[in-house]
């Protein structure tokens, strides 16, 4: 496993934490801003690299390997979705930086992040569906409390960030910890350009589900990242626990 592992590029390796997460090759490809061509092309890799026939068997040794292996992680067979809309995403420019990720949060809750099995909520049974209004003021809710939190690290301020996040966060960490790992997959970037808000969803995962919001972030230094923060709701107060640069 760990000859495999060590073959597995970044790229291929984000995309399989990402299936693990409950994506397919669909919403992984629309999540990183990619065809669903590339999406399949580094599961096929991934997969021959690990000398297994499913994506879902590959995301569970990685996950495994990285030590937030856990039974059941993942929830679906995760194989190739068809291809569609524009081709595959060429190779790197020359010159330009190889991505940074950094997944700091519940080092529980990093197991929430990497090795849960997440899907789509529905309401429970005997329940009446949320309006779409209700859906849409929840979500802006949801979007805003990650943007606030977000802009405190655009910022470098970091203590703020760490004193604004959810209890299972600072139980997890410290404040030197989270800010030595922020400063270092951050500080590269550089400014924030601008931030766009891609997808605000239920991840059902225990004890009571998590939100994920996903945004295109455009910083100086780098124009394709994709920022996902999940978070919980403490005391009527929607609190980060999470956060990925990729």
């Amino acid at each position: 496993m760990t000859e495999g592992y060590d073959r597995l590029t970044e790229k291929e390796k984000a995309t399989l934490r990402l299936m693990a997460r409950g994506h397919d090759a669909k919403s992984a490809a629309q999540a990183l801003g990619l065809s669903v061509h590339t999406i399949n092309e580094r599961l096929r890799a991934a997969r021959r690299k690990l000398a297994v026939t499913s994506s879902r068997e590959a995301a569970r040794r990685v996950l495994e390997h990285e030590g937030e292996g856990h039974e059941n992680s993942v929830s679906r067979d995760l194989g190739d979705a068809p291809a569609a809309g524009d081709g595959e995403i060429g190779p790197a420019a020359p010159g330009r930086p190889v991505r940074r990720a950094l997944l700091v949060g519940v080092l529980a809750m990093i197991t929430l992040a990497f090795a849960a099995a997440l899907a789509l909520s529905s309401p429970p049974a005997g329940d009446a569906a949320p309006s779409a209004a209700t859906l849409s003021a929840r979500d802006a809710e949801i979007e805003q409390a990650a943007r606030s939190w977000l802009e405190l690290g655009d910022a470098a301020d970091w203590e703020a960030s760490f004193a604004a996040a959810g209890d299972s966060f600072r139980a997890a960490n410290t404040l030197a910890g989270w800010s030595a790992a922020a400063r270092q997959a951050r500080d590269p970037l550089g400014p924030v350009v601008s931030r766009t808000l891609v997808t605000v969803r239920f991840l059902n995962a225990p004890p009571h589900g998590y939100q994920e919001v996903t945004f295109h972030t455009r910083f100086a230094h780098r124009t394709d990242a994709v920022e996902t923060v999940t978070l919980v709701k403490e005391a009527d107060r929607w609190k980060v626990v999470g956060i990925l640069i990729d």
